[in-house]
């Protein structure tokens, strides 16, 4: 069986937690352009991005994008 990524979740996630991607940015350092690229689905996250991601929005990997089972 093969996983693959889906559609990212970032929107989801932050919404759960209240907070916009002006946060998310101040909090990771990542430009407001590129979080909301990640969350539109423009670009995918790098495995790095997604292990800051997911710390600072205490969260799993796992979590961040909708996984596709093959």
């Amino acid at each position: 069986m093969r996983v693959s990524r889906g559609r990212c979740r970032l929107k989801i996630l932050l919404k759960e937690r209240r907070m916009k991607q002006v946060d998310l940015a101040k909090r990771t350092g990542y430009s407001e352009q590129l979080i909301s690229n990640w969350a539109n689905n423009r670009d995918k996250m790098s495995a790095d991005v997604m292990f800051n991601i997911a710390f600072a929005l205490d969260c799993k990997v796992e979590e961040l994008y909708e996984l596709i089972y093959e």
